[in-house]
């Protein structure tokens, strides 16, 4: 849709039963009054975990057909922990009761820090790696790597490597991708190109063959031309609109399929303990968002990592209707930096976990 040097203008020219009650529970609009409540499940998943698996940081999760639930392992573990355990596989995927069904993927292959996945239609899993530049789509089982969008190893930069300066070109390359979503309809693939502040920052459209179709920046209006676009994260919605986590301005950005900028989605934020000089406030308060399953997908999920909960939004008019989660920490029902949430075809909500090194399930409670 815009050229190189038009989305760089356009840069510049924009210029609850919780388990934690006490730290989770809100008073309630008048509005969340018929929005479920969600309770942890302790015993999801099962254990023992795989045969004797150990995780790294959990870069990404995603939720397919059948509720099968793949989480994206960044293999980052204490090398002396696995003199009791084995190494996990990149990706696992498990059943709705929690049982690892299996583990696949070579990290030569798929590449470093994977950051998001999607499962089509046809129920092929894509996955994003960041720091390798590359999206990648494979079979259900992970048995075949049916297609690579951009190159190994090489970056949408002016010398082809990450030092180089960010091009945001019009063509399939991407400079440290770091979401990807897949409209059923026409089979177009849409990344958000912009996991770093000294890269891309841009969403870039594909036909389903990998050939480059259109692009646009987060949108910038007046006197905001000093935010740093960092588009973080990126769903379709059933109604023809794309929804990009704005993670330095703390909201979410919409647009049509166009690229034409519909509106922002504020998550606000109020730090509990205040730091005095020292800004609070700077991991985002929208990282990574889900839909409800409803046909409308009146729900909006957004994982908050300035609160460290997940906030529950009304799609339509953006407000916050609720939290959970018991905030930040190691017990359970509590996060360390999450980093990856999806939803069921039950409502039921997932967390990932980058820091704390697992998944959480909460079950939807209707009110």
């Amino acid at each position: 849709m815009t050229s190189r040097n038009a989305i760089l203008r356009s840069a510049v020219g924009y210029g609850a039963v919780l388990v934690v009650a006490a730290a989770a529970c809100a008073v309630l609009p008048a509005a969340a009054q018929d929005v479920p409540r969600y309770e942890l499940d302790p015993l999801w998943p099962k254990l023992p975990f795989g045969d004797g698996w150990l995780t790294g940081g959990l870069g990404g999760m995603c939720v397919g057909g059948g509720d099968r639930v793949l989480i994206l392992n960044r293999q980052n573990v204490v090398p002396g922990d696995l003199d009791g355990a084995r190494l996990a596989p990149p990706v696992i995927e498990l059943d709705p009761e929690g049982n690892v069904v299996r583990g696949w993927g070579d990290p030569a292959l798929s590449g470093d820090r994977l950051h998001d996945c999607h499962v089509d239609a046809d129920g092929n899993v894509w996955i994003v790696a960041a720091d390798t530049g590359v999206v990648q789509k494979y079979s259900g089982d992970g048995s075949e790597l049916l297609q690579q969008i951009g190159e190994t190893g090489r970056y949408d930069s002016s010398d082809g490597t990450r030092e180089g300066r960010p091009l945001n070109s019009d063509r399939a390359q991407f400079f440290l991708p770091a979401s990807l979503d897949v409209d059923p309809a026409t089979g177009e693939i849409y990344v958000a190109d912009g996991e770093t502040p000294a890269g891309n920052f841009r969403v870039a459209v594909l036909d389903r063959d990998g050939r480059f179709l259109r692009q646009w920046p987060l949108h910038r209006a007046a006197g905001e031309a000093d935010v740093v676009p960092l588009p973080h994260c990126l769903r379709l919605s059933n109604d023809g609109l794309v929804y990009v986590c704005d993670r330095r301005a703390d909201r979410v950005q919409v647009f049509d399929r166009m690229g034409r900028f519909v509106r922002n989605i504020d998550v606000p934020f109020h730090p509990v303990t205040p730091r005095g000089d020292d800004r609070s406030g700077t991991r985002g308060t929208a990282v990574v968002l889900a839909f409800s399953p409803d046909p409308g997908q009146r729900l909006l999920f957004v994982l908050n990592q300035n609160t460290v909960m997940v906030d529950v939004l009304d799609r339509r008019s953006g407000e916050v209707l609720t939290s959970f989660g018991g905030g930040p920490g190691r017990y359970r029902g509590q996060f360390t930096l999450p980093h990856g949430i999806g939803v069921d075809s039950a409502g039921n909500v997932y967390v990932a976990e980058q820091e704390g090194r697992r998944i959480q399930k909460f079950v939807r409670v209707d009110p």
